[in-house]
């Protein structure tokens, strides 16, 4: 059951996060397709116009489904415990851990950055047994690390930044802090809850922190050419498709099943996934790196499972 749901989670996760890390080269410039149009303040905007609309259009494609699987569109029956904790992870996950993410692209590059986010499972697993006392055994501790190695070596490259700004090295950890955090405060306030209703909790205080920032940077004329451009808002609902609405609920099933610490590292395998899809739809070469570290990362998650 789990494994099934990670490897979902991790399919459906592997195309949301595309759009985002291929709007940058590895230096964390923009592609050069996109340069004319985007500032570096203009693409902050684009990050938080995109995601408003991408959660937003979650929530629906969410509350569509628990109506006709709980018959309410929204998570009416949930808690005050249910909205805290889950609301404190949307914050955390939705909103603040992708958004040190895509500074610390702009600043240090995509594959450096990723590099620094492998770190994530180990951090979920340091937070879990702090927080929710889940102890992993050692054959499980063994697997992360074997797993967090793997990614690494595969995410390495040529183009690696290894004397980055320190700036950018906390703006990564900060994602990879929020991406644990979010975790693990999502299964504190969901237990046995409703995985989708959850989600849609998540999603709702996301949407608000990123309704705050696209006011604050005042961006909402550009919310509005972004609706109505064809080619942008496929986009966006391929992103809120497998992003909120089905890659961020299957990762709420599978905390729900398993320790956090285990889920976070399967989940990580996201840049091991996209491998062989990168090859085919924009012609990267598949490297030697890629191949070992690939195999690597795939014996650890296999520990797991012995």
């Amino acid at each position: 059951m789990i494994f099934r749901t990670n490897i979902a989670h991790i399919t459906f996760h592997a195309f949301s996060i595309t759009y985002w890390r291929d709007r940058f080269d590895t230096d964390g410039s923009l592609l050069d397709a996109e340069r004319p149009f985007f500032s570096k303040s203009g693409s902050k905007s684009r990050f938080a116009v995109g995601n408003i609309i991408r959660i937003f259009l979650g929530i629906l494609f969410l509350g569509v489904t628990t109506f006709f699987t709980r018959g309410m569109f929204f998570p009416m029956d949930a808690t005050p415990y249910n909205w805290f904790w889950l609301g404190l992870s949307g914050v955390v996950g939705f909103f603040l851990g992708d958004l040190f993410l895509f500074k610390s692209y702009t600043l240090i590059g995509s594959r450096t950055s990723q590099l620094i986010m492998s770190l994530a499972p180990m951090i979920t697993a340091i937070i879990g047994w702090l927080f929710l006392s889940e102890i992993l055994p050692v054959k499980s501790i063994l697997g992360i690390i074997v797993s967090i190695s793997g990614i690494m070596i595969a995410v390495a490259g040529k183009k690696l930044k290894l004397n980055i700004p320190l700036k950018g090295f906390l703006y990564a950890l900060g994602g990879a802090l929020g991406q644990a955090v979010g975790l693990v405060l999502s299964k504190k306030g969901m237990g046995d809850y409703d995985a989708i209703a959850a989600t849609q909790i998540r999603a709702i205080f996301g949407f608000v922190c990123f309704f705050l920032l696209v006011t604050f940077l005042k961006r909402w004329r550009r919310v509005s050419l972004a609706v109505k451009d064809r080619t942008s808002m496929k986009s966006i609902t391929l992103g809120a498709v497998f992003g909120p609405f089905v890659g961020v609920t299957l990762s709420l099933y599978a905390v729900q099943h398993t320790h956090t610490g285990i889920a976070a590292t399967l989940m990580a395998l996201v840049p091991i996934f996209i491998i062989v899809p990168s090859a085919i739809m924009f012609n990267e070469k598949i490297t030697a790196r890629q191949v070992i570290g690939a195999v690597i990362s795939i014996a650890g998650a296999s520990i797991f499972f012995l």
